[in-house]
């Protein structure tokens, strides 16, 4: 028998960070002369990795994208992701519960590896998680199912032994494509359009244990 998996997306199901990401891109956004958004309208474009997120930013202010962009909003959100950025309630305990009941955990996100893995240090979680799977980390990220599935064995974790949980359609079409049951986390950023697929929704944090222990069972083989 397999150790039992779950995969979590990070912005939007485990952590609040809209208020540093809409720090970062409004100083881009100014930089450049162009008027602050508020937090409503950048919570709107999280959830396709950090260039979506500029190029969204930009648009929206009648700007067009270019490459310096990127690269001075990464910089500038690295330096700063953990300022302002917190867990969602009850996150930090019910990992423990899970890690301590034997689930292996993994972060599946479409932003970049190295502010996820400072913002999971700075957090003081990173100890918990047998692997990071970064929107920069392989070849595809979310919604493709490669990105899940690399994240999973990178974890050291089976297929038929896992669990995605987030906010966003691409937490969920991502799973439904690795063949695994999706958890959407309705307290996150994704309306709830984007639940459409999944094979449950939490209401709550601390409703994942039992609604994975649903899901995969407590034992059988792998």
């Amino acid at each position: 028998m397999s150790e039992r998996s779950i995969l979590f997306d990070l912005d939007g199901t485990l952590v609040d960070s809209v208020p540093d990401l809409a720090a970062a891109l409004n100083r881009l956004l100014a930089a450049r002369g162009l008027a602050p958004l508020d937090a409503a309208a950048v919570t709107a474009m999280v959830g396709d990795g950090a260039e979506a997120l500029v190029r969204r930013g930009l648009a929206a202010r009648g700007a067009a994208f270019d490459a310096a962009a990127l690269a001075a909003f990464m910089a500038d959100y690295t330096a700063h992701a953990a300022e302002q950025t917190r867990l969602f309630p009850d996150a930090e305990q019910t990992l423990r519960r899970l890690a301590a009941d034997g689930w292996r955990l993994a972060i599946c996100t479409n932003k970049p590896e190295e502010p996820a893995r400072i913002l999971l240090h700075t957090l003081g979680i990173a100890g918990l998680f047998a692997a990071i799977g970064g929107g920069d980390s392989f070849a595809v990220r979310k919604p493709d199912p490669g990105h899940l599935l690399a994240t999973l064995a990178r974890a050291g974790g089976t297929p038929g032994r896992a669990v995605m949980v987030g906010d966003h359609a691409n937490d969920v079409q991502a799973a439904i494509g690795a063949g695994l049951p999706a958890v959407f986390a309705a307290w996150g950023y994704g309306g709830a359009a984007m639940a459409e697929g999944a094979a449950r929704t939490a209401a709550r944090f601390t409703e994942l244990p039992e609604i994975a222990e649903a899901l995969l069972g407590g034992g059988g083989p792998s």
